[in-house]
Order: C-alpha cells, then structure tokens, then sequence
C-alpha cells in the first residue's frame, strides 16, 4: 500500500506541528535571551506552514 499525496502532506503536516511547537518551547523555556525569540518566531513560521500543508490536502 503506497502513500498517496494526501497522505504525504498530512505526514509532513504532523511533523511540521510538532517541529513548530517544539521550536516554540525552546524558545519560550530554554532560552531566555533575545535567541529565544528566533526560535519562537522560527516555530510560528513552521505553524503557518503546516496551516498551508493543511488546507492544500484534498486539492492537489
């Protein structure tokens, strides 16, 4: 049983969520210096787009 595209942009959806919310926790608990805010800005950038891979499932 092969992936289709759905499948492939949900997987890379999940991944992108979990990347981005583990950006965001790095930023927000580890470090608490002005890097901290990249990586938070970094992690709603990886939100977005999974928002993107998200809305595109089902039309390609």
């Amino acid at each position: 049983m092969g992936m289709n595209k759905n499948t492939v942009l949900g997987w890379a959806t999940f991944i992108m969520i979990l990347m981005g919310l583990l950006l965001i926790g790095l930023g927000a608990f580890k470090y608490s210096d002005v890097s901290g805010w990249g990586f938070a800005a970094v992690g709603v950038g990886f939100l977005a787009n999974a928002w993107v891979f998200s809305s595109l499932k089902g039309r390609l």
